[in-house]
């Protein structure tokens, strides 16, 4: 969108926060760059140059405003409908992979040369892989300054420089003032960390987001020990490169408030990226919801509740195996088999802060069980082993640099894997918002409902309409029903929900 000046133009004069993270504004005066909706009075038009990332600005030599802040603005939703290289490297650069393996490692992971890797990146985006890392350590910099009393030292290398020399130049070179000057302009609400040591973080949306069907759902289909809704939050175990953390998370009107425990604070950037993936934070609600109201049967329903969002996962390869484990049955029985693998093969953890007890079990962990011991009909437990030996061996992947084609054709050539097994994990476990349940019964229902097609044929003939957003459809169909999924829990005031 960089590109449209006279489009960018207008949603800077109007200070239109949908386009926070599509663009950037960048002030030839001042060298400082704004997003879209920051409250200044706007520049010159002849003043500004517009760039497609916050690394392209920082590298072109602009400091980020004080007042709005863009290196924290949502990310571009480009990332979260395209399949592309430049998507996937995308993905992979804000799960950490540049700070952990490198330049080489990244175009490893893409099956790229690391050349092609930059020219695809310089070209779309303005900023190589390194810059755009760079960008990325400097906005967990300014978390850790702001929401910590931790040492500067601590903080640097936490969030991924190499010397201390490093990030302070870095954090005055971003944000035009020394790192313990960062921390004396923090806001004076900021929650300090708890005595557990609990990071108190602000994720931003674009508005507007519906919070009952998100939420709902991961709370109704939680695994005990690994998931649970406590005190108006869903709260969960992640899985983390350098450790194991836990989040909260609980909706607010402008933000959703992200509580983060983690054993190694160098796995912030991930615990954020994989908590914003979860709650699909960084989708475009207005091209959405209008693509979908275009549907004379569908625009009550999108009108009635605006900005639902997909809920989504955190670890592509636990959804994949919880997919299986609900084939055919209930949320309630989903949950209590995935239980007992919590139980017989997860990793302890300590939850000062709640009832969590297990990490979800690796693929590796499930692929050493004893199958007759699995608690599952015949047919489905050849599923379940060939599944969790085809991610343990690593002859499938998952992960958030995988290609969508190639990963559906992968799941479809395994034994007991149909349409809506596939589509359910494209949808929430790979992230393609096109993915599309037509045989799922209560997608069918809600369709039969509303008087449109119900057989799958006829169903995903009408909703070719809805597209590229048939995901998102599928949680508006499945909202017409009383499930719990589509509801916040309500506590009771004696007992967690999950207990």
């Amino acid at each position: 969108m960089h590109t449209d000046r006279e489009r960018c133009l207008r949603a800077v004069r109007s200070r239109d926060a949908r386009f926070d993270g599509w663009f950037y504004t960048a002030v030839l005066t001042t060298r400082i760059y704004c997003r879209p909706s920051c409250p200044v009075v706007p520049p010159k038009p002849g003043n500004t140059v517009f760039y497609p990332s916050a690394a392209a600005c920082q590298q072109a030599g602009f400091r980020a405003c004080k007042r709005c802040r863009p290196d924290a603005s949502p990310g571009s939703p480009q990332w979260n409908r395209r399949a592309d290289l430049t998507a996937r490297a995308m993905r992979l650069i804000t799960d950490g992979v540049v700070d952990r393996d490198g330049v080489a490692g990244l175009a490893a992971r893409l099956g790229y040369s690391a050349r092609q890797v930059e020219r695809e990146l310089l070209a779309e985006l303005g900023a190589g892989p390194l810059a755009l890392a760079r960008a990325q350590r400097a906005q967990t910099a300014r978390l850790l300054i702001e929401t910590t009393a931790l040492p500067m030292a601590d903080i640097a290398f936490a969030a991924g420089f190499a010397s201390v020399r490093t990030f302070n130049d870095t954090v005055r070179e971003v944000f035009a003032l020394s790192p313990s000057g960062l921390r004396a302009r923090a806001p004076r609400d900021a929650a300090p960390p708890g005595a557990s040591g609990a990071l108190s973080l602000r994720l931003p949306f674009r508005a507007p987001l519906h919070p009952d069907n998100l939420f709902g759902h991961l709370a109704a289909t939680a695994v005990p020990g690994v998931e649970e809704w406590r005190d108006g939050s869903y709260r969960r175990t992640l899985r983390l490169p350098y450790g194991h953390g836990i989040a909260a998370l609980a909706p607010t009107p402008d933000h959703v408030a992200c509580r983060l425990l983690l054993g190694d604070l160098r796995d912030l950037p991930v615990a954020i990226s994989r908590c914003r993936r979860l709650l699909d934070l960084d989708a475009d609600p207005v091209a959405v919801d209008g693509q979908l109201r275009r549907d004379p049967e569908l625009a009550p329903l999108v009108d009635r509740a605006p900005g639902r969002r997909v809920p989504r996962t955190v670890d592509e390869a636990e959804f994949a195996v919880r997919a299986v484990l609900g084939q055919q049955v209930s949320t309630a029985a989903a949950r209590t088999h995935a239980a007992r693998l919590v139980t017989a093969h997860g990793d302890p953890v300590d939850d000062p802060e709640g009832g969590l007890s297990h990490l979800f079990p690796t693929p590796e962990a499930l692929a050493a069980a004893d199958p007759e011991a699995l608690a599952m009909p015949r047919t489905r437990r050849t599923t379940f082993t060939t599944l969790v030996t085809r991610l343990a061996e690593r002859r499938l992947h998952l992960g958030p640099d995988c290609d969508w084609a190639d990963a559906r054709a992968h799941l479809l050539s395994l034994p007991g894997f149909g349409p809506w097994t596939v589509d359910v994990i494209a949808m929430r476990a790979l992230g393609d918002p096109d993915a599309f349940l037509a045989t799922d019964l209560g997608v069918r229902r809600a369709a039969r409902g509303l008087g449109l097609p119900s057989t799958p044929a006829a169903l995903t003939a009408r909703a070719a309409a809805w597209r590229p957003w048939r995901a998102y459809a599928v949680q508006y169909l499945w909202a017409t029903d009383s499930h719990p999924i589509n509801s916040l829990p309500v506590p009771s005031p004696s007992e967690d929900v999950h207990r």
